[in-house]
């Protein structure tokens, strides 16, 4: 679920912006990118949607709602697909007085959850959908025992584009001494691990860190005349200055087991 507004901008007062190198007096809504932007997003989110779903949940059904939001995207979990789709008709017309409206390439229905390998399956349909949210794609899996958990995986295209901007800043520090760059580059994938490492993500942190050696390689061998660096050398840079892969948020059932 993703939202936009109706009217691109809302009545805030007469101010000027810099967009594009330019000033710009404006006298409605707030800068792209502004550091207030996001601040006013939630607070104003959170009265005319956080609260509005609460009570929803408790008038309009007695069985249970997940909602989740971050920003302006958020995710809402339903036991029946009759409810969702009433919910979804109600949210439209709750956002439509507000000037908001649901954004249609971000929003949608799908079938997710413990039973719906299984009731796709007796109904000869294929695996179940996936969702992105939050940087993850999010898939219907099952644990070595068999029991449902949800898989989440790096989004393909995330960790493409953040490739291409490491490959471009290499290029951009060929020169640079190693140690300045070594530095940069840990500081860049540690910082891709702590936010993507949950359990079973570990192939794409292992992935983004092969890649970004790779990259790192073909640059060094390129800055020099005198031929390509060895990759038993480059495999000691690697070693010293990228950290290693691994799962920095386990499962909630293992983060909070108190030992005494």
């Amino acid at each position: 679920m993703g939202l936009v507004p109706i009217e691109e901008e809302s009545r805030t007062g007469n101010r000027c912006v810099l967009e594009d190198g330019e000033w710009k007096r404006m006298q409605e809504g707030t800068p792209q990118g502004g550091s207030a932007s996001p601040l006013l997003a939630n607070i104003y989110l959170h009265y005319t949607l956080d609260l509005w779903i609460q009570s929803w949940r408790r008038k309009r059904t007695g069985e249970d709602v997940i909602f989740v939001r971050y920003a302006d995207y958020g995710v809402v979990g339903f036991q029946k697909k009759s409810t969702a789709k009433q919910f979804c008709e109600e949210l439209k017309q709750r956002m439509q007085k507000f000037g908001l409206e649901l954004h249609p390439e971000k929003t949608h229905l799908l079938e997710f959850g413990r039973y719906a390998a299984e009731r796709r399956r007796e109904r000869g349909q294929g695996k179940p959908e996936t969702f992105n949210f939050l940087g993850f794609t999010h898939i219907c899996s099952e644990t070595r025992n068999g029991q449902f958990t949800v898989l989440r995986q790096t989004i393909r295209k995330r960790m493409q584009a953040k490739l291409n901007e490491v490959k471009a800043e290499l290029r951009r520090r060929m020169h640079d001494p190693i140690p300045e760059v070594g530095k940069w580059l840990r500081s860049a994938v540690s910082g891709h691990i702590r936010y993507y490492g949950v359990p079973r993500n570990g192939p794409a942190l292992h992935a983004f860190r092969w890649q970004v050696g790779r990259h790192w390689h073909r640059v060094l061998s390129r800055r020099s005349q005198k031929g390509r660096v060895r990759w038993a050398r480059m495999k000691r840079q690697i070693a010293r200055w990228l950290p290693p892969a691994r799962i920095v948020h386990p499962y909630p059932s293992q983060r909070l087991i108190v030992h005494t």
